[in-house]
C-alpha cells in the first residue's frame, strides 16, 4: 500500500494533455437494445453538462447477444467511448477490472438503465475531484430522493439496508444503488481486498472503506425503477447474504489489514482547536448546572419521602440511584447533545461511577453528621447532604464530560 493519509489533494481539472478526469463505467450483459440508447444519452450529458475531459468506457462481461458488436460501433462513433470485453460474468469483475486499467483520476459506474437522473453526476463527482471526499454514492433513501418503484423492490431495499446497518455497522445509506463513484488512488488500495464479483461487490467495497476511515459522500438522487430490469432478486439476495455472513466472519477474525488500511487511507485526525476554553464548555455548564438542580429538587423530595420509612442512610442510596441513572440521561441528551443507543451502556456505567463516589460522599457526610450529633435536625441534616451534593455534582460533571465529549452520535 502507498501512504494516502490526510487530505488527499484536488485532481487536475485542467491538464495539458487530452486526459480523461473522469471515467464513467457501464457494465453490461446482453444489452443490445438498451445499450446505444444509453451511451449516447449519456455522452450528450457529459459533453454539455460536464466541464472536464471524460471518457466512457463498456465493461461487457461475456454477453452472448450483440452487445458487443453494439458497443464497437458506439467506440466508432462517439469520442471518447471505449471497450473492454471480459470472458466471464458479474458486474464486480466487470467494474474491477475496467478500474483498475483505467488512467482517469476519477472512477464511476451507473447500470445501462439509467435509472438514475443524470444531473446528479457532477455533485456526485465533484467531492472526488476537489479531494473532499474519497468515494460517493447515489441514495434513494435520502428524504429529498425522489423515487418511482414498486413496493415489492421498495421493501427489500430497505430492509437490505438495515440489515447492513444491524450486521456489519454500515453507516451509508443506499448500498445499492447503481450509481457510484471513487479516487483512482483509493480504488488502487481497495480493490485488491474485495472478493465478491457479482451484486455485492458495491457493498464490500464501501464496507471496507468506511473500516479504513475514508469520507463517502452522499448525494441523494432522482430514480425511476426500470419495469425491464432483469435482476434475479432471490438469487441476487441469497447471493449477497452469503457475502455479508463471508465479510462479516473477515472482520470478526482479523482476516483484513483494516489497522494497516486505516493507517494508510485513513483521513488525518483534526488538529485540536486552539482556544482556551475547551469547546462548548460554557453552554455545557449551564445545562448541566440545570440538570444537577433538578436532579439535586427530586434527591431531595425522593430522600424526604422515604427517611421515615426506610432511614437515612437506605433513603440516601435509594434516592441518590434513582437520580443517577435519570441525571445520566438527561446530561447525555441535554448537556453532550448526545442522541442513539450507541455508547449508552458505558455512558451510564460512567454515571454508576460517579453515583458510587457520590454515595460515598453523602454517606460519609452522614455518617460524620450522626457521629457529632446523636440526633440532628432535619434542615442540618439536608444542608449536609446539599453541600455533599455539591460536592459530588462537580466530580460527576468532571467524569461525565470526559466519558461524552466529542462522542455525539
Amino acid at each position: 500500500m502507498t501512504a494516502l493519509s490526510g487530505p488527499r489533494p484536488a485532481v487536475q481539472t485542467r491538464p495539458t494533455t487530452t486526459g480523461a478526469v473522469l471515467d464513467v463505467v457501464i457494465p453490461v450483459y446482453n444489452e443490445e437494445i438498451d445499450l446505444g440508447p444509453c451511451v449516447r444519452r449519456l455522452h450528450a450529458h457529459l459533453t454539455e453538462h460536464f466541464p472536464y475531459p471524460f471518457r466512457i468506457t463498456i465493461a461487457d462481461n461475456a454477453s452472448v447477444d450483440d452487445t458487443l458488436t453494439v458497443a464497437d460501433a458506439l467506440r466508432g462513433e462517439l469520442p471518447g467511448v471505449e471497450v473492454l470485453h471480459l470472458d466471464a460474468k458479474g458486474r464486480g469483475r466487470a467494474l474491477s477490472a475496467a478500474w483498475s486499467a483505467s488512467s482517469a483520476p476519477v472512477l464511476a459506474y451507473m447500470d445501462v438503465d439509467l435509472s438514475t437522473d443524470l444531473a446528479a453526476l457532477l455533485p456526485l463527482v465533484a467531492p472526488l475531484i476537489s479531494g473532499h471526499s474519497d468515494l460517493a454514492i447515489g441514495t434513494r433513501l435520502a428524504r429529498t430522493s425522489r423515487v418511482v418503484r414498486g413496493a415489492k423492490r421498495e421493501v427489500i431495499s430497505r430492509a437490505y439496508n438495515l440489515l447492513l446497518r444491524g450486521a456489519l455497522f454500515a453507516r451509508f445509506s443506499d448500498a445499492q444503488c447503481g450509481f457510484k463513484a471513487i479516487r483512482a488512488d483509493v480504488a488502487g488500495e481497495l480493490l485488491p481486498l474485495v472478493r465478491d464479483t457479482g451484486w455485492f461487490f458495491d457493498t464490500e467495497l464501501l464496507v471496507l472503506a468506511q473500516r479504513a476511515g475514508l469520507r463517502i459522500h452522499e448525494v441523494p438522487v432522482d430514480w425511476v425503477d426500470d419495469p425491464d430490469s432483469r435482476v434475479d432478486i432471490v438469487a441476487t439476495v441469497l447471493a449477497d447474504l452469503r457475502g455479508m455472513g463471508r465479510l462479516g466472519r473477515s472482520l470478526v477474525t482479523g482476516a483484513l489489514p483494516l489497522a494497516e488500511l486505516r493507517a494508510q487511507l485513513g483521513r488525518a485526525p483534526l488538529a485540536a482547536p486552539p482556544a482556551q476554553v475547551p469547546v462548548g464548555l460554557p453552554g455545557q455548564l449551564v445545562r448541566f448546572a440545570a440538570v444537577g438542580v433538578a436532579s439535586t429538587l427530586a434527591y431531595l423530595l425522593l430522600f424526604v419521602a422515604t427517611r421515615g420509612a426506610l432511614g437515612a442512610q437506605p433513603a440516601n442510596l435509594l434516592a441518590l440511584l434513582v437520580t443517577a441513572v435519570a441525571n445520566t440521561a438527561a446530561n447525555r441528551r441535554l448537556t453532550f447533545g448526545i442522541t442513539g443507543s450507541r455508547h449508552a451502556g458505558r455512558h451510564h456505567v460512567q454515571g454508576l461511577l460517579a453515583f458510587a463516589l457520590g454515595l460515598a460522599l453523602t454517606s460519609g457526610a452522614l455518617a460524620v453528621l450522626h457521629a457529632v450529633v446523636a440526633v440532628p435536625a432535619r434542615p442540618v441534616e439536608l444542608a449536609v447532604l446539599v453541600a455533599a451534593n455539591l460536592a459530588a455534582t462537580v466530580l460527576r460533571f468532571v467524569l461525565l464530560r470526559l466519558g461524552m465529549h466529542h462522542r455525539r452520535g
